[in-house]
């Protein structure tokens, strides 16, 4: 099978995926971090950008904006973003109209419970976007856990496949299972060195299309782990950006000793990979949306008042620091803030100056 059907059952097989046998993956009790486990002011930060946009699309007198977060898990990103809005924005938080969509049956069954008091602005829990959307759609670290397929160039591409042998799981090489693949990478004017391997994900850029196509009127806002095209599939990443998390231990690469790492336990451990940003943006694109910003994390986060908060934590006390340590986690070079980027897309809106779209493009 290739290996987008391998990561597909690996990590949404209702009864043995990964993400499907339990409520929530990520903290310090889990397998990877990410910016929501920090704490609260990441939602905190995110809701000053969705009240700035509900704003702009409010100019017409729409009493209710859909805000629609992909990938939601158990809800704890929307619970923050709620929390906020109901104290400082009391007005979006009265226009919002919630619908958290998540795979995981676990995971959907611990929202009401996560949401607490907000729990009657949530009018839809589903498996799947809703067909139509006036508002916001957003998704955190959603792209990079699809599906993607692998592919390898020899004397031609070949792609790389999940076989059984001996009782074990490994790789074997064969032609491509789509035609596709090679033409995605001649739209971007890659020419892969031999012996360098990368990852196609047609199913992340299928997916924007898609939820470019149900938004009626409003933003998109996507936050992931990724680069443009040609760092993507440059030297720097020769070796493909295949990882496995398992309580915070990252499988990078694809052999270790002979053993392909990726293909230990599936069902057991997270697969991520990083998302192509220029076939997202064109896509987007391609589909009738605006691109407003694609910047790091860090520069997102500071337009919208990450350095306010920083120094409004400078007491000696454990909470102070606590504070401080969290704000510095979403900001560093190297950790979440430049390896994390956001891209901010708009429909029906024309092209507002908004808070978190200061730099519009700065991807480090």
């Amino acid at each position: 099978m290739t290996v987008a059907r391998f990561m597909e059952l690996a990590l949404y097989h209702p009864a043995h995926g990964y993400y499907a046998r339990a409520a929530r993956r990520s903290g310090r009790d889990g397998d990877f971090f990410t910016s929501v486990d920090v704490g609260r002011v990441f939602g905190e930060l995110l809701a000053v950008q969705l009240g700035e946009m509900w704003r702009v699309l409010a100019t017409d007198g729409s009493a209710v904006c859909d805000l629609v977060e992909a990938g939601a898990g158990n809800g704890q990103l929307a619970a923050d973003v709620l929390d906020t809005a109901a104290t400082r924005d009391p007005d979006f938080y009265d226009s919002i109209s919630l619908c958290l969509v998540e795979r995981s049956p676990a995971a959907r069954a611990a929202q009401p419970g996560v949401l607490g008091t907000h729990g009657p602005k949530l009018t839809s829990s589903r498996s799947a976007l809703p067909d139509r959307i006036d508002g916001i759609l957003y998704a955190n670290e959603l792209l990079d856990a699809m599906p993607t397929h692998v592919v390898v160039m020899r004397d031609r591409l070949r792609e790389v496949y999940v076989d059984w042998d001996d009782h074990e799981l490994v790789e074997r090489e064969d032609v491509p299972s789509t035609c596709e693949l090679e033409a995605y990478l001649e739209r971007l004017s890659v020419a892969l060195q031999p012996g360098w391997r990368a990852e196609i994900n047609l199913q992340a850029a299928d997916w924007v299309e898609d939820a470019a196509g149900r938004l009626d009127r409003g933003f998109l806002v996507l936050i992931d782990y990724g680069h443009h095209a040609q760092e993507l599939y440059a030297s720097p990443h020769s070796a493909g950006t295949l990882t496995t998390f398992r309580r915070h231990v990252t499988g990078t690469g694809y052999a270790r000793d002979e053993t392909c790492v990726w293909l230990e336990d599936p069902g057991s451990v997270d697969m991520t990979s990083h998302v192509d940003l220029t076939t997202v943006q064109r896509r987007a694109e391609a589909a009738g949306l605006e691109t407003l910003a694609v910047l790091d994390q860090t520069y997102f986060l500071l337009g919208l008042g990450l350095a306010d908060r920083l120094a409004q934590h400078g007491g000696d006390g454990v909470a102070a620091l606590k504070a401080r340590l969290a704000l510095k986690t979403l900001m560093m070079p190297g950790g979440l803030g430049s390896v994390q980027k956001v891209m901010i897309f708009a429909k029906g809106v024309g092209r507002p100056r908004l808070r978190g779209c200061g730099d519009k493009v700065r991807v480090t």
